[in-house]
C-alpha cells in the first residue's frame, strides 16, 4: 500500500497513544503520556481540544476509553478513573496495585463486553514486572504478566483470542479467551521480531522496530505500530505479513480505525528522547496522522460499568 498519510494534528506529542474514534461524537481522541494531556479532534474542522491531567492529580494518562452514557475511563499512573464528561471531575474506580514510583499504566482499552483493561510499564526496564489487568467488580484483576512494557492489546474478530505484546521483548503473544468467563488460557507466541542489533543508530538499516499499539480490522487482521521501525504492519490471524506501511516518523505508537466507514487508519507517534537529527529529518514525529485503507476496522468498545 502506498503510504498517503494525511496530517490530523501537527501539534507534537511527546508520546502520543491510545487513539480511538468516537462514533457518536465524530471525534478522534488520544493522549500524550508524558505531556499529561488528553486530546480530541474534530478532524473535519481541523480543531483540537486539550484536557490537562496536571490538576488535581498531576499524573500521566496511559490509556483511555469511551464510556457508555458519556465521558471517559482514564488509566492514570496510580489507578483507574471515570469522568462523566469532557473536562469533568475524576471519580476513582480502582487503585493500582503497583508501586507508582516505578510503574505506571500504559496501553489499554475495553473488551467487546465493555470491561476496561490496562497494561503497565515497568519504567526501569530491567525486569519483567509489567502486567495486564482487567477492571472487574470494582477491582483490578491481574490477567497476564512476565512483561516489561505491556502493549498491543486487541481481541480477535470472533472474540476467542486476546493479543498482548511486550515491546521490550519484541514479542506479540496470544491467548485463548473465554469472553463470558473472562479467562485466558493456552498462552503462545503470535509473532517474535528480531532484536535491535548492537550499535544500531536511527536511520541505519538492519532493524525493523518493536511492537507497540495495535488494532484488529473487520477481517481479523492485526495492525501494529512498530516503534523505532518507521512502519505499521498488517498481520493476518495466522501471523502472515499482509502489508508493511512506511511512516514519516521513526516511532509510530498506536493505530485505530475511524470515520463513518471505519476505513480511516489513525496513527499516533512519539518524539520524546529522540535524536535531534532524527527530529529534523522527520518533523512529523509526535504528530497524529491518518491513512485511507481498503478494509474497515472494528468500532471502539465502550466501557459498560
Amino acid at each position: 500500500m502506498s503510504a498517503a498519510w494525511q496530517v490530523v494534528s501537527k501539534a507534537p506529542c511527546e508520546v502520543g497513544e491510545s487513539p480511538f474514534w468516537h462514533p457518536q461524537e465524530q471525534l478522534l481522541y488520544w493522549v500524550d503520556i508524558p505531556g499529561k494531556t488528553i486530546h480530541r479532534s474534530n478532524v473535519f474542522m481541523g480543531t483540537v481540544e486539550n484536557w490537562s491531567m496536571t490538576a488535581p492529580h498531576d499524573l500521566e494518562p496511559g490509556c483511555i476509553a469511551p464510556a457508555a452514557g458519556g465521558g471517559l475511563v482514564i488509566a492514570l499512573r496510580d489507578g483507574i478513573y471515570r469522568a462523566q464528561s469532557w473536562g469533568g471531575a475524576l471519580e476513582a474506580l480502582a487503585a493500582a496495585g503497583h508501586d507508582s514510583a516505578t510503574t505506571r499504566f500504559n496501553d489499554g482499552k475495553c473488551d467487546p463486553l465493555g470491561r476496561f483493561w490496562a497494561s503497565t510499564i515497568y519504567e526501569p526496564r530491567d525486569a519483567r514486572q509489567a502486567a495486564l489487568f482487567c477492571l472487574q467488580g470494582g477491582a483490578l484483576e491481574r490477567m497476564a504478566g512476565d512483561a516489561t512494557v505491556g502493549n498491543g492489546l486487541a481481541w480477535s474478530l470472533d472474540s476467542r483470542t486476546l493479543y498482548w505484546s511486550d515491546t521490550t521483548a519484541h514479542v506479540i503473544r496470544a491467548w485463548d479467551w473465554d469472553a463470558a468467563g473472562n479467562v485466558l488460557s493456552s498462552p503462545r507466541v503470535f509473532m517474535q521480531f528480531p532484536f535491535k542489533p548492537a550499535g544500531w543508530q536511527t536511520g541505519q538499516p538492519g532493524y525493523g522496530g518493536r511492537p507497540d499499539g495495535a488494532a484488529v480490522d473487520s477481517q481479523g487482521n492485526y495492525w501494529v505500530a512498530m516503534f523505532e521501525g518507521a512502519r505499521v504492519l498488517k498481520l493476518s490471524p495466522a501471523g502472515e505479513l499482509l502489508d508493511d506501511i512506511a511512516t514519516p516518523m521513526m516511532c509510530p505508537t498506536m493505530v485505530c480505525f475511524g470515520g463513518d466507514d471505519l476505513q480511516t487508519l489513525y496513527l499516533t507517534s512519539a518524539r520524546h528522547g529522540r535524536p535531534a537529527a532524527e527530529l529534523q529529518a522527520m518533523p512529523l514525529s509526535g504528530a497524529v496522522l491518518s491513512l485511507r485503507v481498503d478494509v474497515p476496522g472494528l468500532p471502539v468498545s465502550f466501557f459498560a460499568g
